[in-house]
Parts: structure tokens; sequence; C-alpha cells
């Protein structure tokens, strides 16, 4: 048994057999979520009773890994922005390369990114790069907060050691550092930029971080699209000037609704104000990314623990044409080797906003997956190699009981001008469709105490 396996399943027996049994801390812990309004919808966003532990061996991994791979991923969207047929194979909308074409006027292509992996033991597999607007961090510092002092995970820090990781300053460095390249020289406002629902209960992570950022002497406000105004070089929400916007709404998100006229689109044009991350970001959000990073006749010049992160930590990804390609250096006509492969192959949409569904073959029969091909050369999509997903028992408190549910563990490094400085755990049940037994866990790295 690993020493995290050992320590998962100390952690549990404290709840099964110890004064923990007793699940007044647990509504304690719920009540402190509640208070913190970290809930969404009326339902808690961590519904779980344990953190996430990853040993240092593999967050080591995570930051050394996940750092080569978005400098790779990086390389990569400077050949795309010089090069139309490249840019062409990412399968962006017209308004999007548009967007694209931006100098946002400051260096990093994303100031604030996210990788989405499947971490086990020794192996680790990213499946996708959240360049766009990634979310999680603000919510994961601060249960990780309210988990630090949970009763049993005091009694369990009596034998282990749990390092924290949060990103909140991390975002606050990087934003301040892109507007500095910007050519920024006062002390910005800034504009947290998001769709607001028509009803809101509970609170946003837009608001965790517009809190911290106040706290740290800013001046910020949260602002929905269609309170922008541009007038006279500047962008405002009526009194208050913007210099710095952190976007945190998707671009094809924001094009469903609004055109290439809106006010913040004009401002960004005329360089009036700083937008983090840029509209270039799409460029590394699409899925057809990862298409482009496991092509090696464009990566065999880059530098070898680039290459050596991509081999063997990203799966094989193409975007979904009637095309030829290659899979394990030999020459296939891609839709016949979907067909035939569903077993080892996913069908996932190019870009999250959309409501295409994402297709497992190894869970489908044949006509079903034909049926979805057919789908997937309809509409933009990417087909990916499996990625095993990774499993792990979590107690949870339903209906006032204590109860255990194998869940699917995704891991979250955060990385901020390239450097992963963070984490966050999504656990689902690792089925489509909607469960209330899902949502965002604190991360803990795990040490034993000499």
């Amino acid at each position: 048994m690993s020493q995290l396996d050992e320590a998962v399943s100390r952690y549990n027996k404290l709840l099964e057999t110890g004064p923990y049994r007793d699940l007044a801390w647990a509504e304690a812990l719920h009540e402190r979520m509640e208070s913190s309004r970290l809930s969404a919808g009326g339902r808690l966003i961590c519904p779980f009773l344990r953190p996430n532990f990853v040993s240092r061996r593999q967050y080591d991994s995570l930051v050394k890994t996940g750092e080569a791979l978005i400098s790779a991923i990086d390389r990569i969207q400077q050949m795309v922005l010089a090069s139309p047929a490249l840019l062409a194979r990412l399968d962006l909308l017209p308004a999007e390369k548009m967007l694209a074409s931006i100098d946002p006027g400051y260096q990093a292509l994303e100031v604030a990114a996210r990788l989405d992996s499947h971490l086990v033991n020794g192996t680790l597999h990213f499946v996708q790069y959240n360049a766009d607007s990634p979310t999680g961090a603000g919510y994961a510092d601060a249960l990780a907060d309210l988990f630090y002092d949970a009763p049993p995970v005091k009694e369990f820090r009596k034998r282990y050691t749990l390092g924290r990781v949060g990103s909140r300053k991390h975002l606050l460095h990087a934003l301040l550092k892109s507007y500095k390249q910007f050519g920024g020289v006062k002390k910005p406002n800034i504009a947290i930029v998001e769709f607001r629902a028509s009803y809101h209960s509970g609170q946003s992570e837009y608001e965790l971080f517009r809190d911290f950022f106040r706290e740290e002497g800013y001046k910020v406000e949260i602002v929905s699209p269609e309170q922008l105004e541009y007038r006279n070089q500047v962008l405002r929400k009526g009194a208050f000037e913007i210099d710095v916007v952190y976007r945190r709404l998707g671009v094809q998100e924001f094009l469903i609704r609004f055109d290439l006229t809106h006010p913040l689109v004009q401002a960004y044009r005329d360089r009036a104000v700083c937008v983090v991350n840029s509209f270039r970001s799409e460029l590394a959000h699409k899925k057809a990314m990862f298409g482009l990073l496991t092509d090696e006749t464009l990566t065999a010049k880059f530098p070898a623990v680039e290459r050596k992160a991509i081999r063997e930590h990203v799966p094989w990804t193409r975007l979904v044409a009637a095309a030829k390609t290659t899979y394990q250096e030999k020459t296939i006509d891609l839709p016949e080797f979907i067909a035939q492969n569903r077993e080892r192959l996913a069908l996932k949409p190019n870009d999250d906003y959309t409501d295409q569904h994402t297709y497992f073959g190894w869970t489908m029969d044949a006509a079903g997956w034909d049926r979805a091909l057919k789908q997937a050369m309809r509409a933009p999509y990417v087909v990916q190699e499996r990625v095993e997903p990774v499993r792990s028992v979590f107690p949870l408190m339903s209906f006032g009981h204590l109860e255990f549910r194998e869940m699917q563990v995704d891991v979250h490094p955060h990385a901020y001008l390239g450097k992963v400085q963070g984490c966050s755990s999504w656990l689902s049940s690792g089925k489509s469709g909607f469960s209330t037994a899902a949502g965002i866990v604190p991360t803990f790295i795990l040490d034993s105490k000499s």
C-alpha cells in the first residue's frame, strides 16, 4: 500500500470509528460553507468530507511537467500566429480569428491557465488545457482554509504534514505584471467581467477574488458585459474607469451574445484597456491545440524536456476531418481509424462552451459510435486516445448519514505566467449528466511527519 493509500484509509477510518462518527462537525463545516456563501444554485460547491491528498513527489511532477507543457504550447501558439495553415487546424470561428490577431500589449499568451490531469501513483496524463477563463482556484483556496481546521483534519495533522497551495496572490501578481508590461504606470482599477445570473444565491468565485483584491488595496468591481461603455478612449462602468479587465467569460460565450462592435472589443482593439486573459488565449483553449502538440512533425525541434513531456503525458489527439494523418508514426485515414478503434478513443467538442456531447468509445456499442462519428464530422470535434480515469473513495454526508462513494478525481494545477502555483481537484461520478455528488475539494500536499 502506498503512503497516499494508507493516508486515505486512515482518514476514512477516523470518520468511521472515532469521535467523528458523530457528524456534528460535518454539519458545522457545511454551515461554515453556507455562511461563506460557498454554494451555487442552492448546492454546496463541496459536498465531500475529505480533501484530496497528493504526495510531494506527485506535486513536484505536476509542476515540472506542467510547466514544460505550457512552454511547448506557447511555442506552438507562436507558430500558429505566423501560419494560416496551422491556424486553420484549430478550427476557429472567423470572429475568434480576428480577435486572436490583435496584440494584447503584453507578453504572455495566457496569464492564467489550468491544466486538467489524471494523476495516480507515478503516472500523469494531461487531457485538457483551460486557457480561456479557467475556474476553480478561488473556491479551492477558500475550501482549503475551512478544511484545514476541521476537527478530523486537525487530528489527521498529528500524523501527517499537510501543505496548502493557494493561488489568489499569484493571480494578482500576474495581473499586475501584465499591466506593467502593457504600459500601465498607476495603481489600476480592476473590473472582473462575467455574465451575471438574473437571480443569485451563493457567492461566485469572482466575488472571492474581488474581496481579496480589495483587501490588497485595489479598487475592484464585478461587471457584466452589458454594463460596459467606451468613450474618449476610456472603458467604464458608470463612473468607474477601468484599467484592467480580468475576463471571466469564454470567447465563444461572448460571441454568441455580442458582436465585434462591443465596447470591450473596441477598447481592446484600441489598446485602451489591459484584458487578462487576452482574446489570444482562445488559440490554446481549443482542444485541437493538443492535435498540434502531438504532431511530431511540428515539435521535432522543440527542447528535449518539452518533447518528453508531450510524449509521456499528452494523449494523441487530432481534429476530426476527412483526412489522412499519423498515429504512432504510421499514416492513417482518420475517419476509418476512428470507426475501427472505438475501444481506445474518445470524441470531444473542440470548445467547452458548446452544448455538444463528449463520447467515450469504450462505453458505447458500434452503432452508437458510428452515430457519434457522424456528429463529429459535422461539428468541430477532436478525437483523443483513451486515458484511464483516476478513482478514489471519498466520504460525504447524505441525508444526515455518513456515506462513502468511489469518485473520479481530476487534479487541476493552476498556472500564472507559465508557472504552476496552486492546485484544485474536481470529483465526479465520471458519467455524463447531472449529479448532486460532484464538486471541488481542496488539495493538500501530504508528507509524513519525521
